[in-house]
Parts: structure tokens; sequence; C-alpha cells
């Protein structure tokens, strides 16, 4: 069952990603703080990463960048969730190691469907 790590800091939203989610079949732990997000991956081992962009310290891009410098998680697949919608934040993003980026509010179906899709990118890839 690939493991998945949620951050951000919206209990709700974590909540919700988390229900759908197992719904999948995805083992999937939450962070609400962006600073303990290394310290979790390092025990989970995650599959993926899903990442909010407005949070305290670091905020998403400098997550994104932190992992992606990680030698531990370079190539995790990092997934951007966030209700910015703008093109300079996807490009930043993509940038900063994003492999997908989908905004709120989106469809639980369109994010089943893009995650699996990483999923498979990422495969063909190894």
């Amino acid at each position: 069952m690939p493991k998945i790590l949620v951050v951000d800091d919206d209990k709700q939203i974590t909540f919700f990603l988390e229900k759908l989610l197992k719904m999948e079949g995805y083992e999937i732990t939450s962070v609400n703080e962006s600073s303990k997000t290394i310290e979790t991956a390092d025990s989970v081992r995650p599959d993926l990463f899903i990442l909010d962009l407005m949070m305290p310290e670091p905020n998403g891009f400098e997550l994104c960048r932190m992992l992606r410098a990680s030698p531990s998680f370079a190539h995790t697949p990092i997934v951007i969730i966030t209700a910015m919608d703008d093109s300079d934040s996807k490009a930043i993003a993509t940038v900063a190691g994003a492999n997908d980026y989908i905004t709120k509010p989106f469809r639980p179906d369109e994010l089943a469907r893009r995650i699996k899709a990483v999923f498979g990118r990422v495969k063909k890839q190894k």
C-alpha cells in the first residue's frame, strides 16, 4: 500500500484528505506543522508528498525545495494542493520540484486520478 504524507496547516483539509485517500487505498500520515515534515518523513518514508503552499515557516515552496535537497526525498513525488491559482505560483512550485499542482477547490475524483498519474510517471522512470 503506497504511503502518502499530507502537509497542510488546516486540520479540516488534512482530515478530508485522509478520508478520501484512505478510500483510494493509500496509507496516510498528516502533519499540520510544516516544520515537522522532514522529521516525520524520515520515520514514515512516504512514497508521495502532498503539500499546501500557504503555511507558516517553512512555506510550501521552501518545503518543496528542502525535500528536493534531501538525498532521502530528492526523487519522491510531490503534489501541491493550494488555493493559489496564479501562473507565478505554479511556475515557482515547478522550479522548486513539484510533480503536479492542483488548485482548491478540487474534485475528489480528479485528485485521485492525478495522484495515480504521478505514481504512473514515477514507475516509468525507474
